[in-house]
């Protein structure tokens, strides 16, 4: 009798098991059958669109785009082709997977997609604007977070292939936003913002250095200044106005800037420090690199020329832009970028809004009310006749290539509650062309503003 009840308890445990492993099987195949289903011979995969509702990745193969009309946004949204892993697509293809395990493949009728907070038509123009002259531009809603703009060249129209990989212009691949650069004089922003935090506004503005045309630092290495005549004594807002590397570098080696105190203010902005590991932005599952630099002796030419924005360092143009989201905001947090607004599935219901996220705080409130009105005051006095906007900006040129060519930026934001835009504009090797940064930065407010 004991035999046969102890049986049965073990056929019992037996069925309970199985059943306990069949539903374990079936919530895994309806949880990870739509992944496996992406590698299936026939797959069908939803649209990528931008605001407006313009197409920009067909799923589907079935529409009909111009020649090019896509080459502003290929290596930043790109395709499911697998030649460029760091784009949108590829970091978010399962979003657009027009399957479900209830109702196996949906080919013409699915209704994944992602919709994305990108104005394509302002896109194209700034892409067009730089009439094929190699740079990049980006531009955000600082209050909010969303990437309006983020356009790269050279680059490519996605509709058209691979055939010719060999042939592509080195860049064409990538989205240069999200890559380091050499930040030339914008990188004085970070060391005016470290000063400010070290020292105060009080004392930051009470100090004045000479500028001759060169500088002999206390390693007796030359710093030159762009202006061969020099600049003479200045406070902090006319070294920053005249963008005067031979005031930074007193600066520097001041005894109220202690180097340590300077790198602890450098990694709280996010530079990786002296080889430090490299960390990521993630935007959407995108990879942007972070800033770096190395910083070892406050007298030395090359921590001296790090801090202005040569030497080892180099920051990625969305992150110089994010800086200024925290600077504009006037909180000290930068407004955290985002290119995915929502996502629908299959059905088309939504299954992902985003929502604004910021950084922890970078630095204090009354570092940034300091630091928005220096440049805003920059921007009056140089740049908004020019751009016809109330700018907080600064300008740099970061000398590449082993000082064969100079690099163009500027950053900034628009002091305007109802057209808050932060930017960073890129324009390579500028002595080529007759194109200049303020002339793109224009073209994006107004391509922005148009669409606002």
């Amino acid at each position: 009798m004991k035999s046969t009840k102890r049986s049965q308890h073990l056929i019992s445990l037996t069925i309970l098991a199985f059943i306990a492993g069949m539903a374990v099987l079936v919530v895994k195949l309806r949880n990870e059958s739509p992944k496996y289903m992406m590698y299936a011979e026939e797959h069908s995969l939803g649209n990528v669109y931008d605001r407006n509702g313009d197409i920009l990745f067909d799923g589907s193969g079935e529409n009909a785009f111009p020649d090019g009309y896509l080459t502003d946004v290929g290596n930043l949204i790109g395709d499911d082709e697998g030649q460029m892993s760091n784009t949108l697509v590829a970091k978010n293809i399962d979003l657009l997977n027009n399957y479900s395990f209830n109702d196996g493949l949906v080919e013409k009728n699915g209704e994944a997609a992602i919709y994305t907070t990108l104005d394509h038509k302002a896109n194209r123009t700034v892409y067009d604007i730089y009439g094929g002259h190699d740079g990049c531009a980006v531009a955000y809603n600082y209050k909010t977070g969303e990437i309006l703009l983020c356009t790269s060249i050279p680059n490519l129209d996605v509709t058209k292939g691979y055939d010719d990989l060999a042939s592509f212009p080195n860049g064409t691949l990538i989205s240069k936003p999200m890559f380091r650069t050499v930040p030339g004089s914008t990188q004085k922003v970070s060391t005016l913002i470290s000063a400010l935090e070290i020292m105060g506004a009080d004392k930051l503005f009470s100090k004045s250095f000479n500028c001759s045309g060169v500088y002999y630092n206390l390693s007796g290495k030359e710093i030159d200044c762009h202006n061969i005549y020099g600049h003479g004594t200045q406070n902090v807002q006319q070294a920053l106005e005249n963008s005067c590397n031979p005031w930074f570098a007193q600066l520097i080696e001041d005894s109220d800037m202690p180097l340590s105190k300077v790198k602890k203010e450098y990694t709280k902005l996010g530079y990786a420090l002296n080889g430090a590991d490299d960390t990521y932005i993630d935007i959407d599952g995108i990879e942007c690199e972070t800033a770096s630099t190395t910083l070892n002796d406050p007298t030395e030419f090359a921590t001296q020329w790090g801090c202005i924005g040569q030497g080892d360092t180099l920051v990625s143009p969305i992150q110089l832009m994010m800086w200024q989201s925290a600077i504009a905001n006037g909180t000290g947090k930068m407004t955290m970028p985002h290119l995915i607004s929502r996502v629908t599935s299959v059905k088309g219901k939504d299954s992902y809004t985003a929502e604004t996220e910021f950084s922890d705080s970078l630095f204090s409130t009354d570092t940034a009310a300091t630091m928005k009105q220096m440049l805003l005051t920059n921007g009056a006095d140089h740049y908004n006749s020019i751009l016809g906007y109330n700018v907080g900006i600064k300008s740099g040129t970061a000398q590449v290539d082993n000082g064969d060519k100079e690099n163009s930026l500027l950053v900034g934001f628009v002091d305007d509650s109802s057209f808050p835009i932060a930017f960073c504009v890129v324009l390579e090797d500028r002595n080529s062309t007759p194109l200049t940064s303020e002339q793109i930065a224009k073209t994006l407010l107004d391509a922005l503003k148009a669409d606002n």
